[in-house]
């Protein structure tokens, strides 16, 4: 069984002439959320599996709480381009294929539109708008990532930070 849990980065800083998009970084309430979320991630999964993230700064500043929470060391943050450019279904299965089957849960840190519409598309039951700091989890009975793919995901969990808190 494969499972992936997609992680919306928590709100962030508006753009600015001062800094780039990639650069902006979480508000003080987009951390305060971002840590409530990740403790109500931990009483779901006590292992989320291997952490990936947009190289963005807000989504990285959000995967470095969550790998705080599960006392997981930032080294092992995964930057994946492809989670902030450009995001699609084919960009999507490649990074997958790229991680390779004995990864059995993958939690992943980005951006919408892509974080509503591909656990929308990959669910068999669809999904709901992604919020800032949204988590859904998604399992599949496949024993490979191209499975995922072809097959339709079972809808596990959406938490909404509104719901856990």
């Amino acid at each position: 069984m494969k499972k992936l849990i997609f992680v919306r980065h928590g709100r962030a800083e508006e753009p600015g002439p001062m800094f780039s998009d990639s650069e902006r970084s979480l508000t003080t309430k987009g951390k305060v959320i971002s840590r409530q979320m990740a403790i109500s991630l931990k009483e779901r999964e006590h292992d989320p599996g291997t952490f990936i993230s947009s190289p963005a700064f807000r989504a990285l500043e959000t995967a470095l709480i969550f790998a705080d929470e599960f006392a997981i060391s930032p080294d092992n943050i995964i930057l994946k381009n492809n989670l902030y450019f450009k995001v699609n279904l084919g960009s999507f299965a490649l990074m997958l294929e790229e991680i390779g089957d004995k990864t059995d849960k993958i939690i992943l840190f980005g951006h919408n539109p892509a974080f509503t519409e591909i656990p929308d598309r990959l669910s068999y039951t669809g999904c709901d708008f992604m919020p800032k700091s949204g988590i859904v989890c998604l399992s599949f009975k496949s024993d490979s990532w191209k499975g995922v793919m072809h097959e339709k995901g079972k809808k596990e969990y959406f938490i909404k930070p509104d719901k856990a808190l």
